[in-house]
């Protein structure tokens, strides 16, 4: 009896072990292998999206980063040329046009000194001729002062190489020397600039 008995608690641990009630450290071993194979997956999975990722994106080559760069070069180039064109044209229009509004400035004077020889020729009053001629003098002097045109103060004055040109030297005594003793031609400033030196005599 006692053999009958031991056989069958063989019998019935085998069958437990058939159900399910199985060895813990296989169960371990089970589920390691189970998160091995889990981690490979997601990294084949990750392996494959890198490279699609990837797809959109492509590398420009040399030539073409060059011939972008040629060509915002002449484009800047161009756009250079023509701001230096339009520049140069319009400072020329300035000078025309400045020039073109002194001129007009002295048609006015030009048509007094018509009329003055004209008077000159009928009439016999020399004084009168005379007051016409300073009246003439004084527009033009005027017309010059609007354009900012003065003259050059030298009679009595230190002689000063900025402004004056000596054409001679005269003995003129102490209280003379060194300054402007005659003017042989007048000099003007346009503005804060020489536009004519005058020509001067200096006395020593």
């Amino acid at each position: 009896m006692t053999k009958e008995k031991v056989a069958n608690q063989e019998v019935e641990e085998q069958n437990g072990l058939h159900d399910g009630e199985g060895n813990p450290s296989c169960e371990a071993e089970q589920c390691a292998n189970m998160a091995e194979e889990n981690a490979a997956a997601d990294t084949m999975a990750d392996e494959n999206e890198e490279p699609a990722a990837e797809e959109g994106f492509q590398e420009p080559s040399p030539e073409e980063v060059i011939a972008v760069w040629r060509d915002k070069y002449m484009r800047l180039q161009a756009e250079f040329d023509n701001y230096r064109k339009r520049t140069l044209r319009e400072k020329m229009d300035l000078v025309a046009s400045g020039g073109a509004d002194v001129l007009k400035s002295m048609l006015s004077v030009l048509d007094d000194m018509h009329r003055a020889v004209a008077a000159s020729e009928k009439s016999e009053d020399i004084a009168a001729l005379r007051e016409g001629e300073k009246l003439v003098l004084q527009k033009f002097e005027e017309a010059l002062k609007q354009k900012n045109v003065v003259e050059i103060q030298a009679v009595d004055e230190e002689f000063n190489a900025d402004y004056h040109e000596a054409v001679a030297r005269f003995a003129a005594g102490e209280d003379k020397k060194g300054k402007v003793i005659d003017v042989v031609q007048r000099g003007y400033m346009l503005g804060d600039k020489v536009l004519r030196y005058a020509k001067v005599v200096v006395g020593e």
